[in-house]
């Protein structure tokens, strides 16, 4: 029943009210057994109550599932679009990024397919097994060199002893997507050192959604074939292994979830001899090992040990295509591969002009790389968000639903996050518009009824086993940047320019829920006073933050008010707003829509003296341990000198501006709010340029290096994150403004255009200059040092550095 059924059911009469006849005794219920006039009273009054309980209950109930009610409106994708029907070229691909190497179809219960290996012969029992992307590991470097998002990849993973290159290319076919294939190979980086390393190629299904049998010969693990319901007949070819002194084993069980495969292959194996001596143990998979209370085998794993260097093929080939010319494998794998690569480097070129701007080919290859991973990255997910609203007791679960979307880092966020996905998509619609347009399409079908979309996505168990308890539920208080209102600006335009149907039939289906999702931003997000926002979920009873976490903001503990109330006015959300409000006036006016409304909201929020008036500023406390109680009786035992240190207020606090110059405050500035002509302009490029303040030679850092919050710990034991560090996506919007500004005529033009150019310089050469160093691309980099920190690879906004390179904004 919906709310509006509850409120406007018209109130109905009751029928069958008491009719006395007067004082008859023959009229009354003692006399001929009829119901008491008085007790049909108490009936419908009962009637009524129970009536009015029910319809509470079923309110609150509506409350409650407001939360996980998807929104009334067409899905921009269909149940179909991500089928090989429709969509063949994207139906299969790297869609693990948390692994290696993996590949998986664009089917909510694909078969998965991916690699693990390990070294032999070592003081550790058992050896690491490497299978999913992990911190850890310690490896030299990872990332996929070329990588164009749909067709083909080439990847090298440097360990200290040797590499591994994992190549693939996919081969259109048939009607479930095609074959794809894939060759790996290990080589040592000094030959005179022997390394004996055991490889893993696996295939698993989710659950028992399909089958799989091995195809064995004289005891060797050959091939693989399967059955699924999105896949249909399926065959993964094994080929013998060419080396010196290889020895081969396989494994065939059962997996109840694709989060186990790891330590189910680790369980799978046994101890054998390497050496006829019998003195160098090995670990090897123990054969067939299918537990009799299951359908079958869904889990299949062939293990190849052997001295490097060595080099393996496998081979997916589906039953549907039945006019295949070659196997896609060895010189028919090189051929299209070669192709695939001179594809890419040409349309490379083409859309970022890196040489035309005489960046060496060092610079460029890195520029591919940064790319590369991007879209390497890109992972096809399904299940549900766990979630709650304040109606909510407990967590409850979103509705089941795909979603197609780059992630930040592989290791360390293998899954989607909204406001990073923003950034990534002026990237990947600068490289592929298509792509882009599903992905955005996705996460707008990810919105519930009230217009939110749980910030971090969290679909299926191998994401699940990656989060900490804690940080799993999603609260729809908590709003997150509308960052995709960045690459659709450019889309709309090249939308305009091209003219063509298809655009106008996704924008159609987009707008509705664009609409929806402003105004949940406009309206659950607004401030105390007129034309003020301020970002929900600050916890204001945290003791041991020196400022309470603003998550939803995206720039956690950058500092807000010491204090959160809804008195706050948040700078950054209310200019994100005004962005998103243009950006929707563009796409009515597109779709011939009212564009009046939007028009108005963003000019109203970006009137600069109204502005000023509410933001602009022209002007303690600190972590301490508290003191123990006095207690004469025990002065030693009466309190834990070691418990964690919480925030001590030393003055009351007072409504005022936080003194804490950095990224905020440059908002107006990122999202060119601020008048060309505004002598605040001037003030700002002041301020950036100041190296006591916001310049390095690396690029902006987040807070000013004169502030009381500069490099201060947040907690006890969170170093700062965005109190100093220098983060790419925001210099990348400082680049935008700088250049924005300085194509315009106006008092700073100059001034701009001189700013753009050397913070440009800066930002590039030292990514550059640490991914050469390190190996990575960093999450963020050191603004002293210009060393890259947290996690890596972070090719998420980060790889916007090929956007600045190429200065397309």
């Amino acid at each position: 029943m919906s709310k509006n059924e509850l409120r406007h059911r018209p109130k109905t009469k009751q029928r069958g009210a008491l009719t006395s006849n007067g004082p008859d005794s023959s009229n009354w219920p003692y006399a001929h057994g009829r119901m008491d006039p008085y007790a049909k009273v108490i009936g419908i009054s009962v009637l009524v109550i129970t009536s009015a309980l029910i319809g509470i209950f079923r309110y609150q109930q509506y409350l409650r599932d407001i939360v996980i009610t998807p929104l009334d409106s067409p899905r921009i994708i269909l149940d179909n679009s991500s089928s090989p029907d429709v969509n063949p070229e994207k139906f299969w691909g790297t869609y693990r990024p948390h692994t290696y190497f993996g590949m998986k179809s664009r089917h909510k219960t694909s078969p998965v397919f991916g690699l693990m290996w390990m070294i032999q012969l070592t003081n550790r029992m058992p050896p690491p097994l490497r299978h999913w992307c992990n911190q850890g590991d310690g490896l030299e470097g990872y990332i996929w060199q070329m990588h164009d998002g749909v067709s083909f990849g080439i990847q090298e993973i440097r360990e200290k002893l040797y590499t591994v290159k994992t190549e693939f290319v996919k081969q259109a076919g048939g009607s479930h997507g095609g074959d794809w294939s894939a060759r790996i190979s290990f080589v040592p980086k000094d030959p005179s050192t022997p390394v004996v390393l055991s490889s893993f190629f696996y295939a698993a299904l989710d659950g028992d959604n399909g089958k799989l049998e091995p195809v064995l010969v004289n005891n060797r693990l050959r091939s693989v074939r399967g059955s699924h319901e999105g896949l249909g007949d399926f065959e993964l070819l094994l080929p013998k292994v060419e080396s010196s002194g290889q020895k081969e084993s396989y494994l065939v069980t059962y997996a109840n979830q694709l989060d186990q495969l790891e330590d189910i292959s680790i369980a799978g194996m046994g101890v054998e001899a390497w050496d006829s001596a019998r003195t160098l143990p090995y670990f090897s998979l123990a054969g067939r090992r299918v537990p009799k209370d299951v359908p079958g085998p869904n889990y299949i794993v062939k293990q190849v040990t052997t001295t490097l260097p060595f080099t393996m093929e496998v081979v997916f080939q589906s039953a549907s295509f039945a006019d295949r010319q070659n196997q896609l494998s060895g010189n028919v794998f090189s051929s299209l591969l070669e192709q695939r690569k001179k594809e890419f480097n040409d349309r490379f070129e083409e859309t970022f002009r890196l040489n035309e701007k005489e960046y060496s080919e060092r610079e460029i290859n890195f520029a591919k790389a940064a790319l590369s991973n991007m879209l390497g990255g890109i992972g096809y997910f399904y299940g549900s968000s766990l979630v709650q609203s304040s109606y909510n007791r407990e967590p409850v679960s979103y509705w089941e639903a795909p979603l197609y979307t780059a992630v930040p880092s592989r290791p360390f966020f293998p899954r989607g996050f909204l406001w990073d996905e923003g950034f990534h998509n002026l990237l990947i619609s600068a490289w592929d518009q298509e792509i882009s347009k599903d992905i955005i399409g996705h996460w707008m079908d990810l919105m519930n009824t009230e217009g939110w979309i749980p910030r971090e996505q969290i679909l299926g168990p191998e994401a699940r086993k990656k989060v900490p308890s804690e940080f799993v539920v999603q609260r729809n208080t908590n709003a997150n940047p509308p960052t995709f209102f960045l690459p659709l600006q450019r889309l709309i335009k090249n939308m305009i320019k091209s003219n063509k149907q298809e655009d106008k039939v996704y924008l159609t289906a987009l707008y509705p829920r664009l609409k929806t999702w402003f105004n949940y931003y406009n309206t659950s997000q607004n401030g105390k006073l007129p034309f003020t926002y301020r970002w929900h979920g600050r916890d204001p009873t945290v003791t041991k933050q020196l400022n309470p976490l603003t998550l939803a903001s995206g720039l956690d503990d950058y500092p807000r008010a010491s204090h959160p109330t809804d008195e706050e006015r948040h700078v950054d959300l209310r200019c994100w707003i005004a962005f998103a409000a243009g950006v929707m006036a563009d796409i009515a006016r597109t779709l011939g829509q009212d564009w009046q409304e939007y028009e108005a909201t963003h000019k109203l929020l970006s009137d600069n003296k109204l502005l000023d008036k509410l933001h602009w500023s022209p002007k303690g406390q600190q972590l301490e341990k508290p003191k123990p109680p006095p207690n004469p009786k025990h002065p030693h035992n009466s309190f834990n000198m070691d418990m964690d240190k919480i925030r001590v207020v030393l003055s009351e606090p007072t409504l005022q501006f936080v003194n804490a110059l950095g990224y905020v405050s440059l908002f107006p500035f990122l999202l060119r709010i601020v008048d060309v002509e505004s002598p605040k302009l001037n003030y700002i490029l002041r301020d950036i340029t100041d190296p006591n303040k916001l310049w390095t030679d690396y690029g902006l850092r987040s807070i000013s290096r004169s502030s009381k919050f500069y490099g201060r710990y947040n907690t006890e034991h969170d170093p700062p994150y965005w109190r100093g560090p220098i983060w790419i996506n925001m210099n990348y919007l400082c680049l935008s403004a700088l250049r924005h500004y300085s194509l315009l005529p106006g008092p700073y033009q100059d001034k701009a255009k001189s700013v753009y150019e050397d913070l440009r310089k800066n930002v590039v050469q030292n990514i550059i200059k640490e991914y050469e160093r390190t190996g990575y691309i960093w999450e963020n980099y050191h603004d002293k040092t210009g060393e890259g920190k947290g996690s890596h690879p972070f090719t998420g906004w980060s790889a916007l550095v090929v956007l600045i390179m190429a200065e397309k904004y």
